[in-house]
């Protein structure tokens, strides 16, 4: 009887996919808006309600939702608790939740960018506003199961457009 006659056979370690995204270049977005800010060119802008847009990353089936809300009636700190709500119901499946507060005295643009860590629905969410008159809101949603791991190239890709929308609104 023979045994096998052969080289050992090994078996090839796990692959790791590679995701390249082409070097963001920016336009600005205005329109009849009390604001306007940088967007990443490849991103599909579409507008919704007054001063609302979806913003469309079609290679990476993601969305970042921005809503406009203005401060009347004293209601900043309404719309301050509305936006953390937000994040934080996403506890649940969040590993941690990182805050990162922006402030642009010159500009008038304060806020909060949220890292959200884990297999939650939405990887980041933000708020700017200037405390009187204006309030954006914004989240970032992928059309795939919630993979941290599979998804955050492209997750840190679109967080690099929010941090860049945050740094360059401007209240009109």
């Amino acid at each position: 009887m023979f045994v096998s006659c052969g080289e050992e056979t090994i078996p090839k370690p796990k692959g790791q996919l590679r995701l390249e995204y082409p070097e963001a270049t920016y336009g600005l977005l205005k329109g009849s808006c009390p604001f306007s800010f940088s967007v990443n060119d490849k991103v599909k802008v579409k507008a919704k309600e007054v001063c609302s847009f979806e913003l469309h990353y079609p290679k990476m089936k993601a969305t970042v939702y921005l809503t406009y809300k203005p401060v009347v009636d004293n209601n900043i700190d309404d719309l301050l608790k509305d936006a953390q709500k937000l994040t934080y119901d996403h506890v649940i499946k969040a590993d941690d939740i990182l805050e990162q507060p922006y402030i642009n005295k010159q500009k008038k643009v304060y806020g909060m960018f949220y890292e959200v860590g884990g297999n939650a629905a939405t990887n980041a969410q933000f708020y700017v506003t200037d405390s009187t008159k204006n309030f954006v809101v914004g989240s970032l949603y992928f059309y795939a199961k919630p993979n941290y791991d599979s998804i955050l190239p492209a997750a840190d890709y679109v967080k690099n457009d929010i941090r860049k929308i945050m740094e360059t609104i401007v209240w009109e």
